[in-house]
């Protein structure tokens, strides 16, 4: 999955994949996770927070994170 640079100080990169609900997400140290039947409306905020330079490591929690969406580390 390709994934784009994101502006963090946790994040490195985040991808998503529409025809599965699956968003990428790389952190700062290297990992990467890849959480599931994540709404391509949260995706679209978590991008919409990066470019408008606001906390994307607080919007992550709070939208992907905190609702519990099934994961797996890559």
């Amino acid at each position: 999955m390709k994934r784009a640079r994101v502006t963090s100080s946790v994040l490195r990169s985040i991808g998503y994949d529409k025809g599965s609900s699956t968003l990428e997400v790389e952190f700062e140290d290297g990992d990467v996770y890849r959480y599931f039947l994540v709404p391509a409306r949260v995706y679209a905020g978590l991008m919409a927070t990066a470019d408008a330079g606001e906390s994307v490591g607080r919007y992550f929690n709070e939208h992907v994170k905190a609702p519990g969406y099934p994961f797996e580390q890559r």
